[in-house]
C-alpha cells in the first residue's frame, strides 16, 4: 500500500541549495515455542534457540534477540523503535521474524540479502547488543558450559553461530491466516471481510503492493516505495547526508550501525543502499501478516493504530494514482475488517 511518484519531490531537491534485527533491552522476554512440527528440531536449530534467548551475549547482559522479537507480539516488540544495550534507542520498528525467510532482501532498506549474514550483525551493533566484535561473541559463547554440547572437537565458530540462528529462524512456523484458509472455503470470511477483500484487490488497490499470491499469501511485492513517512526531517539535506554516507563507506563503518544511530540517515531508506534518487525515502513493502498484532506501524513506528495506518495509506495511494481513492466510513471499516483476517489463529 506504500507507493507514490517521486517526480515532484525530486524536482524540489534539484532546486534546493543543499540537496534495515533491532533489539530491545526491556526485561521479561518470553520463551518462544519449539521449532515448527514440520521441521525436525536439529542440533543447529537447538543451538540457534539458545543463542536467540541468551541475554548474556550482549554488552550489558540485558539484551537478547527475543527481547524485541516476542512471539505473542508476532515477533515484534510493540515499541515505535527498539531499544538496545544501555537503553539506547535505534531508529527502526522491529519486523516480524516469522517472515524473514520470505523476503528477497532484508531490513526496511533491503541492505542485506543473506540471512546468515544478518544473523550475526545485531551482536556487534552499538544500538543493539553492543559487543565489540565477533571475537567477543565467540568468547562469550564458548565460555558457557551450556554451549559445550553443540561443539564437536573444536569450539563453536562464527559459521556455527550464524548457521544455528539461521536454521532457528527458518524453523519459525508461518501458520495460515483465516484469509489463507478462506481461499478454499470462502465462508470463513464474514460479509464485511469479503467486502474488505474486494476493496483490497479493487478500489483501494492495496494488493498492487501487498500481493495475495502464494499460500500462505506473500502480502508483499518485495519492492521499495515512498510514502512520505518521516521524510520531512531530511528535505533539503540530501547532499550533506550523502557525504556522511560516503565518509562511512571510506572509514569502514557498517551501514547498519549508521542507520540505527543516525535518524536522518535512516530516513533516506533504500537510497542509503543504492544511491539512486528514485529510492529517496523508499522502504520495502512490509508483509501484512499479523498486521493487527504488530502496532505501531511504518519503518519508524510513527503510526500508532491500524485505523490511522489505513487512512494514511489511502491518502498516499490517492497521490500515487493522481486521483482520490474515496472510501466511505463503511468501506474503511470493511477494509480494516479484512486486514484483521490476515492474522494467524493461535
Amino acid at each position: 500500500m506504500e507507493r507514490i511518484a517521486l517526480r515532484g519531490i525530486l524536482q524540489i531537491f534539484l532546486v534546493t541549495p543543499v540537496m534495515f534485527f533491532a533489539m530491545s533491552g526491556l526485561a521479561g522476554c518470553e520463551r518462544l515455542p519449539p521449532a515448527s512440527n514440520a521441521q525436525k528440531d536439529t542440533p543447529a536449530i537447538a543451538l540457534g534457540r539458545e543463542l536467540f534467548f541468551d541475554q548474556s551475549l550482549s554488552a550489558d547482559g540485558t539484551v537478547s534477540c527475543a527481547n524485541c522479537h516476542v512471539a505473542s507480539k508476532s515477533f515484534t516488540d510493540g515499541l515505535s523503535v527498539s531499544i538496545g544495550v544501555n537503553e539506547r534507542p535505534g531508529t527502526r520498528n522491529a519486523p516480524d521474524l516469522s517472515d524473514a525467510t520470505v523476503y528477497s532482501t532484508l531490513f526496511w532498506d533491503g541492505r542485506e540479502s543473506e540471512l546468515n549474514v544478518v544473523a550475526l550483525q545485531a551482536f556487534t551493533n552499538p544500538r543493539e547488543m553492543g559487543l565489540t566484535d565477533v571475537d567477543a561473541l565467540l568468547k562469550q559463547v564458548n565460555a558457557q558450559p551450556r554451549y559445550a554440547r553443540f561443539a564437536r572437537s573444536n569450539p563453536l565458530d562464527q559459521s556455527d553461530i550464524a548457521e544455528g540462528l539461521t536454521q532457528y529462524l527458518r524453523s519459525l512456523p508461518r501458520q495460515p491466516t483465516r484469509y489463507d484458509r478462506s481461499v478454499e472455503k470462502p465462508s470463513l470470511l464474514t460479509a464485511d471481510e469479503r467486502a474488505g477483500l474486494a476493496l483490497f484487490t479493487g478500489k483501494a488497490a492495496c494488493a498492487e503492493c501487498h500481493v495475495l499470491a502464494g499460500n500462505p499469501a506473500a502480502l508483499t511485492d518485495q519492492k521499495f516505495h515512498y510514502a512520505g513517512v518521516g521524510f520531512e526531517q531530511i528535505a533539503g539535506d540530501v547532499t550533506v547526508l550523502l557525504g556522511r554516507l560516503e565518509h562511512a563507506t571510506r572509514t569502514g563503518q557498517p551501514l547498519g550501525e549508521l542507520v540505527l544511530s543516525e535518524r536522518e540517515i535512516a530516513e533516506l531508506g533504500r537510497f542509503s543502499v543504492t544511491r539512486r534518487p528514485p529510492d529517496l525515502g523508499a522502504f520495502r513493502t512490509p508483509s501484512l501478516r499479523n498486521v493487527a498484532r504488530t502496532a505501531p506501524y511504518m519503518h519508524d513506528g510513527s503510526v500508532a493504530t491500524l485505523d490511522k495506518a489505513v487512512e494514511r495509506e489511502i491518502y498516499y495511494r490517492s497521490l500515487g494514482r493522481g486521483r482520490a481513492v474515496n472510501l466511505t466510513v463503511t468501506e474503511q471499516r470493511q477494509l480494516t475488517a479484512f486486514l484483521l483476517a490476515l492474522s494467524t489463529e493461535n
